[in-house]
């Protein structure tokens, strides 16, 4: 497979055109499908892009009532927990648009039994034949995607769609729920967004270094037949040879 980038001189500039490219995916999948599913992620990056989409001119050309909101990871929270990643998405955008509250598919962070939980929201992605349009990703500072961190045992999961995992070594230092490789990899589109300058060593790392995704999971996402586009701002990309 090859890598995709797009690279724009800022994040501001980057968020823009993710926020544009993504409006045009969606109705493309409307026109295809009727219905366009996307996958959410944490982070700073991604919650401006969300807020991006809860203004005009981007508001007002997705189709919201045919989309379906998914999540890429949860931390074990209740929902209006300040960590609760369905909170931040809930702020930034989906209490501000015109999306019916049963198509936000919310991973139970809160739940007792977060493997039931799991359960649950694996039923919730095989409703789409086990196909979500869009994972958006990120990369944290150890290499890590989603809740799949460093030598966590979700990385060798190849048969559930969605797991609990143990206390996360990075803050907040809590449980979570995520998405494995086989949801995320089976997506038409995986968009892998980072932006900034203390990104760009870890980043030079998992694009040019040596293939561990044990070490550095973010190196697992390999759609089975999508595509996968790394989205960076010049900061992050700065210490990259070979971005073509």
């Amino acid at each position: 497979m090859k890598k995709q980038f797009l690279i724009k001189p800022t994040s501001q500039q980057l968020i823009h055109e993710a926020a544009r490219r993504l409006v045009e995916f969606a109705n493309q999948c409307v026109a295809e499908r009727g219905q366009f599913s996307i996958a959410l992620s944490g982070g700073s990056t991604p919650q401006a892009l969300y807020e991006l989409l809860a203004d005009d001119p981007w508001r007002s050309q997705m189709p919201w009532k045919n989309t379906v909101v998914l999540f890429g990871d949860e931390r074990a929270v209740p929902q209006d927990d300040p960590r609760s990643n369905y909170r931040m998405a809930a702020r930034a955008f989906l209490d501000k648009v015109e999306i019916p509250p049963e198509q936000i598919w919310r991973l139970r962070g809160e739940a007792e039994n977060l493997d039931e939980a799991a359960r649950e929201y694996e039923t919730r992605v095989q409703s789409l034949n086990g196909v979500i349009d869009l994972a958006l990703q990120g990369m944290g500072p150890d290499g890590h995607t989603a809740s799949l961190f460093p030598h966590s045992p979700a990385l060798t999961e190849m048969q559930r769609l969605c797991v609990s995992t143990p206390e996360a070594p990075l803050e907040p230092h809590v449980r979570r729920l995520t998405l494995t490789y086989s949801a995320i990899n089976a997506s038409r589109r995986i968009w892998i967004l980072v932006t900034g300058e203390s990104k760009a060593e870890r980043l030079r790392e998992v694009l040019e270094g040596g293939h561990d995704p044990n070490q550095l999971p973010v190196q697992g996402l390999h759609p089975h037949a999508g595509e996968l586009v790394w989205m960076l701002d010049a900061a992050a990309a700065g210490l990259l040879k070979e971005t073509s």
